[in-house]
């Protein structure tokens, strides 16, 4: 058995003396592990760090089996994501939420947004923006997809501004504003159709109250998992860069 793909490392695990077993997210295999001869050694460890995209190689005697990588690199982005620490909670957060994927099963447009947004990621602001997009992907792609495109109450699809945190539909203003207290707030940048004119804190902070919830109780919990403490760490940074923008502002 062989094949060739592109992948986004995930994770390495050391193996033995001088491998490691590779995780990676290929664009038309899925989630797929192999080991590296010598990939705990000095020269490969640069390579395989997480968020570092790579040319890889599978083999195996039967498809069934571990099976060996050889691999090369495409695009190194750890060296620079790893010197931020959103860049350091992002990436690995990122890598968590797609390990909830099943095994050799492809995932060709996630593999796609993850690749783009890793892409843009040193800004703070913009890589929070990918991570909700990318954990609203995963809802989706997990058969846990929120209906934002018209009110889950009367069919509207214009002024969505709130989604039901039981449902996961989005909920116009006028439908809404009697049980506004009960409901989530949608951002203007997860609203069909709307470009946000200024991305403000508040919608940051929205954003990730939203996807936490349905991740939380359709995915997680499920599998006696919580939320990572890299996520945590992520909205951390991002409310400690906040903080020090609002300082500073004149």
């Amino acid at each position: 058995m062989e094949w060739t793909d592109e992948g986004i490392v995930l994770g390495v695990r050391r193996h033995g003396e001088s491998s490691a077993i590779v995780e990676l997210l290929t664009r038309e295999h899925g989630r797929h592990l192999g080991l590296v001869r010598g990939g705990a050694g000095s020269r490969m460890r640069p390579l395989l760090q997480p968020g570092n995209s790579v040319s890889a190689v599978w083999r195996a005697r039967l498809d069934e089996h571990l099976g060996t990588y050889a691999v090369e690199g495409l695009k190194l982005r750890a060296a620079t994501l790893l010197t931020s620490s959103h860049g350091v909670y992002g990436v690995t957060h990122l890598a968590s939420i797609a390990r909830l994927l099943p095994e050799r099963d492809p995932h060709e447009e996630i593999f796609a947004l993850l690749e783009h947004s890793l892409d843009d990621f040193d800004d703070i602001g913009s890589a929070a923006v990918h991570v909700i997009h990318f954990e609203l992907a995963m809802l989706a792609e997990l058969g846990f997809g929120l209906a934002l495109d018209n009110c889950a109450v009367t069919g509207e699809t214009t002024d969505l501004i709130y989604v039901s945190p039981k449902s996961g539909g989005a909920v116009s203003r006028g439908a809404g504003e009697p049980w506004r207290d009960r409901l989530l707030r949608l951002p203007p940048f997860l609203r069909q159709g709307e470009t946000a004119s200024e991305l403000t804190d508040q919608d940051l902070q929205d954003g990730f109250r939203l996807t936490g919830l349905f991740l939380l109780r359709h995915v997680l919990e499920p599998r006696g998992q919580v939320h990572s403490d890299a996520r945590a760490g992520f909205i951390n940074a991002l409310t400690r860069q906040q903080a020090r923008a609002a300082i500073s502002a004149p």
